[in-house]
């Protein structure tokens, strides 16, 4: 299949090609075989990209698909209540059907988004992984391990066998990952059990850290440590591929001890900041060296899947943190939700730029909007104004998941009646 992107304006988030230009983006099978100003070829179809950006479809690195179930839920509540009174009572009442149709349901606001690809860290992880070959997007699957309870063990098992059983499949779509929840939920001993099976068997280490006050304090008073200090003194950062969510509450020596790791932090700004966890200290992360990524965290406690707001947000909080409005420009935002999060998911090689020998992961935007006129920056437009409604078209490996606004891979009408009855029964009386 040799599909023909024609007239779009471009914006590859490739270093050899800093400023938008107008092209021609050719697609053969799985990959991108070429972009050039103008392209002559025999191709079995044409995609009219006049009024249209295209730039690599953007990359949540850090997820919890199913809690879409429970967006509005409980909002307003500080995050050791929101967790403990709502979201693991609501949670334990899901089935494994419930969990694929919340993935499914994360899935298609991803795609209607502009997401092509996602780390996601939750249970039932097979039927995740179903939804997401179905779905037809990439993703990085991750069973969340908790060890402060006796059926560590069973998680282990569960853990193992979606790396068995998923890796590389769905077209090469899946990769996993082993998920140690947080530091104050995998005691040191199992911690570096884990850490030693990442290293031995060369799979990379999805975990939350340093998401609030109230963690830090905590595990200073169980381990004399910050949390980043815990995990660095057990040989996280050496010895696996990491992938960091929030990192907000980091000191100057916490983030030392994260330079030369592989992998890097998840920043998630509108969790972060409707849960009134804090800012994360980014541009100092960047500065030294620390590759930093976008994620939205769970539905549950973002409410919105919407990559452009969190790439906004993002933006600004530097800005106003710093009181500098020259912190973080546009494409460094817009890199973060790209590069940078391609990093984390250890696909760097593969998306997150527009190039030729890439896979084909990208996204049309509608630049024919009010709010997208006039088009002085094309960066700064799809970095500050964009919101995911723009998104006209999402393709992953080559195929097209939406076109026009509409899903070809997700019966939505389907997907709203299962929703809605799921939803409904899950938090009934919680």
């Amino acid at each position: 299949m040799r599909t023909l992107i024609k007239g779009v304006t471009v914006v590859s988030m490739s270093t050899e090609r800093e400023e938008p230009f107008t092209g021609d983006i050719l697609i053969e099978e799985d990959r991108i075989a070429d972009i050039q100003p103008c392209i002559e070829a025999e191709v079995d179809e044409v995609i009219p990209g006049k009024g249209m950006a295209a730039m690599p479809g953007l990359i949540n690195a850090h997820q919890h698909t199913p809690m879409s179930l429970l967006r509005g839920f409980s909002d307003d509540l500080k995050l050791m209540d929101w967790l403990s009174r709502k979201m693991l009572p609501a949670e334990a009442r899901m089935s494994p059907e419930d969990i694929y149709w919340g993935a499914q349901l994360a899935m298609a606001e991803m795609i209607k988004s502009g997401t092509t690809a996602f780390a996601d860290m939750y249970i039932h992880m097979n039927e995740i992984a179903a939804a997401v070959e179905e779905a037809g997007m990439r993703a990085s699957l991750t069973r969340g391990l908790v060890f402060l309870e006796n059926d560590g063990g069973r998680r282990m098992s569960e853990a193992m066998d979606l790396i068995h059983r998923w890796s590389g499949k769905a077209e090469g779509r899946i990769t996993t990952m082993l998920g140690p929840h947080s530091p104050y939920t995998v005691p040191p001993e199992p911690f570096r059990e884990l850490i030693a099976l990442a290293e031995q068997e060369d799979i990379p280490i999805h975990t939350h850290l340093a998401e609030t006050v109230e963690e830090v304090v905590r595990i200073r008073e169980r381990y004399h440590q910050t949390p980043t200090q815990y995990l660095y003194q057990l040989g996280l950062f050496e010895k696996a591929h990491v992938v960091l969510a929030h990192g907000v509450q980091l000191n100057r020596r916490d983030i030392g001890y994260l330079r030369g790791m592989r992998g890097g932090v998840c920043h998630n700004p509108v969790s972060n900041l409707k849960l009134g966890c804090g800012i994360a200290p980014v541009t100092d992360m960047l500065q030294q060296g620390v590759a930093v990524g976008l994620g939205t965290d769970g539905a549950g406690s973002a409410s919105t899947l919407d990559m452009f707001q969190e790439i906004r947000c993002a933006a600004w909080l530097q800005k106003l943190d710093y009181g500098d409005p020259a912190r973080l420009p546009a494409m460094d935002a817009l890199r973060m939700a790209t590069v940078g999060s391609a990093k984390l998911l250890n696909l760097s090689h593969e998306v997150g730029r527009l190039e030729a020998g890439m896979k084909a992961d990208l996204i049309l935007i509608d630049l024919q909007k009010p709010h997208l006129q006039p088009l002085h920056d094309v960066p700064s437009l799809l970095a500050y104004s964009a919101v995911g409604a723009d998104v006209d078209t999402t393709i992953v490996n080559g195929k097209v998941l939406m076109r026009g606004r509409r899903l070809l891979t997700i019966d939505e009408e389907e997907l709203f009646r299962q929703v809605s009855v799921r939803a409904q029964r899950i938090v009934e009386g919680v």
